[in-house]
């Protein structure tokens, strides 16, 4: 693929900060999936690059705004690559998920999205993950997360307070009520993993 911004495409800085440390992690928890759907895909540009890293795996990029699906499509006719689907608009509060036929994920994916959007949000992200991924299924967030209540870093503070001034359904999600409303859907917390920039992954395993 190549890193240029494609005609109509929108571009996020911040992913290319932190899609080879993401990366690492996908790579150790996703090996022996076939199909992934990213949750809250934005500008879209991150599907190609995991896609191309991770060839056997389809990749399903998908978000609940129109701007940022189109972009995503954009992205996915620059690179080429026949194992990203074409982008979903898809509202992860809405079941069932309308998803495309024949496709059936055993991975969900999320960067950067729970703390911009409700808690709504990620109620309905991992229903979802219980409704529809296999025993074994795995779920990868991605993101700042306070932990026992306290923010890990002064600056997660101040990006919290910006988040709540912008729209106060928004903010930094405490890690133990996400593990909790995973458990209450049928997943386990498998593992945190500490990411550059005081940001954490957060994988979840679907149980038997």
């Amino acid at each position: 693929m190549t890193e240029a911004v494609p005609a109509g495409a929108l571009h996020a800085p911040h992913s290319l900060r932190n899609r080879e440390p993401i990366l690492a992690v996908l790579k150790r928890f996703l090996a022996g999936a076939h199909a992934v759907i990213e949750i809250g895909c934005g500008p879209g540009e991150q599907a190609p690059f995991f896609a191309a890293a991770l060839p056997h795996l389809d990749w399903l990029p998908a978000d609940i705004d129109a701007a940022a699906v189109a972009s995503a499509a954009k992205w996915r006719e620059a690179s080429g690559l026949t194992n990203v689907l074409a982008p979903l608009c898809l509202d992860v509060t809405r079941h069932p998920w309308a998803l495309p036929a024949g496709f059936s994920p055993d991975a969900i994916v999320s960067i950067n999205m729970l703390h911009i959007a409700p808690f709504a949000a990620s109620e309905g992200l991992f229903a979802g993950a219980g409704r529809i991924l296999p025993a074994g299924g795995t779920v990868f967030l991605y993101g700042p997360f306070k932990v026992e209540g306290m923010h890990t870093a002064p600056s997660n503070a101040v990006f919290d307070q910006n988040l709540r001034a912008r729209d106060p359904a928004w903010g930094i999600r405490d890690i133990e009520a996400i593990i909790a409303l995973a458990r209450s859907n049928g997943l386990v917390h498998r593992e945190t993993v500490a990411m550059p920039a005081n940001n954490h992954g957060v994988v979840f395993v679907k149980e038997s």
